[in-house]
């Protein structure tokens, strides 16, 4: 029985070498008066308890077998020989064992708990269950992929474990009409999930619940109302590719594929995307993609890789206002930004030097424009052209102006020019 919660029994008991058989009892089945050589017989009979309960059985023997009088008996609880303060002599033939503040059970086919003759052989057994009724089941989620089927999962009550076989039946029916119905494919996203394949109908709500039951009671769940419609979901976008803008060292461009379920059904769908860099693990997300099936991610480190996801959410399914369900993220898909060749601690802009002529309030605009692109992964369809004219212009003119240092007399600087107005 687990720790935590310990009886007498727990604490006092020796450990003699396993039996592989006693372990089996509550499976196979325990030892019963009458059964082949066995003469005597454990009452209360596999008996069902609360945890913290206490216990009062009997083993008492059937005939005259050799060594089996009460004073040579004794008790062994899964494999364990219980000290034998815990047992008393009733009479010439029958053995009592008191265990008190009962653990839960080590295994949900039952404990096992056998009265030995003086020299170890079995007389009796029974199956002792020890644990706690089920909770009710709580967080019902359900999901379609394509409109024919169902899929839902849940949370087996507030602490879950009950000690004890619990069995977990899913059930749902129309609203309005017809029977309940109980799903068959159990454990299918899950320990606690179900599948329903087919035979749903479309426009019209379900009710679906969840009922558990074990050897102590039973619980069942809220009822969860929801249209097929309203719960569509579909695998991740397919074929995610990252790659460079160019020369661009803050940018990549990420492009995907529509899931193949949004060209059999009459949706649209929304897009997310999630990236970070390689040794973190904290995601960025980027929320207005809208329907795209492509993305520039701006204001990136340069030299770094980035690891980049997509979901799908699906929306307007048969002119339902209400969104679908998110997919399952993509696979990672990784990419590097292009190293910065401009010096300089962090690749930052180079300010003008003296007697070289400034952009002035045309480097200032330009500045203003990256410093806010640089906070946002702008997905829409506005043009990157003036961006991307003026990045070119800049890692050109840093290019040249470091050459034209080298070359030209000292004192003298090149000058770079700027895009073409």
């Amino acid at each position: 029985m687990p720790a935590g919660r310990r009886g007498p029994a727990a604490q006092s008991a020796r450990q003699p070498p396993p039996l592989l058989p006693l372990l089996l009892l509550c499976v196979l089945g325990a030892p019963r008066a009458g059964s082949g050589a066995h003469t005597a017989v454990i009452s209360p009979q596999d008996p069902t308890l609360l945890i913290g309960s206490s216990l009062l059985a009997t083993c008492s023997v059937h005939g005259d077998p050799p060594g089996a009088t009460a004073e040579g008996l004794y008790w062994t609880l899964n494999g364990r020989r219980l000290p034998p303060e815990l047992s008393r002599v009733l009479n010439a033939s029958t053995l009592a064992l008191a265990l008190a503040n009962l653990n839960g059970s080590r295994q949900q086919s039952g404990d096992n708990l056998v009265c030995h003759a003086r020299d170890g052989s079995i007389l009796a057994g029974s199956c002792l269950y020890v644990g706690l009724p089920p909770e009710k089941p709580v967080n019902i989620s359900c999901w379609s992929k394509n409109m024919k089927d169902l899929t839902c999962r849940w949370t087996p009550g507030a602490h879950g474990e009950t000690f004890l076989h619990t069995n977990y039946s899913l059930k749902y029916k129309l609203r309005w009409y017809g029977q309940d119905n109980t799903c068959e494919e159990y454990h299918t996203v899950g320990p606690h999930s179900c599948h329903i394949p087919k035979d749903l109908a479309l426009f019209t709500p379900y009710e679906i619940w969840v009922e558990a039951t074990n050897r102590l009671g039973s619980a069942r769940s809220d009822v969860l109302t929801l249209d097929i419609l309203d719960v569509v979901t579909t695998d991740p976008p397919p074929d995610v590719h990252v790659s460079r803008v160019g020369g661009l060292e803050d940018q990549l461009s990420v492009r995907w594929v529509s899931p193949p379920a949004l060209k059999d059904f009459l949706f649209q769908a929304k897009y997310q995307i999630r990236y970070r860099v390689e040794d973190s693990v904290d995601w960025k997300v980027v929320d207005d993609v809208s329907n795209q099936t492509s993305c520039r991610l701006a204001g990136l480190k340069p030299g770094t890789v980035y690891f980049v996801q997509v979901r799908c959410n699906p929306f307007g399914i048969y002119g339902s206002k209400k969104a679908g369900i998110w997919s399952e993220w993509s696979h990672p898909t990784a990419a590097s930004t292009p190293r910065s060749e401009r010096p300089g601690p962090g690749g930052g802009a180079c300010e003008p030097r003296g007697g070289e002529p400034s952009s002035g309030p045309v480097r200032r605009e330009l500045k203003q424009f990256l410093g806010w692109l640089k906070k946002h992964a702008y997905c829409s369809n506005l043009s990157f052209r003036l961006y991307d004219q003026w990045r070119a212009w800049m890692q050109k003119s840093h290019k040249t102006r470091n050459q034209d240092e080298g070359i030209l007399p000292s004192g003298r600087r090149g000058t770079a020019r700027g895009p073409a107005r």
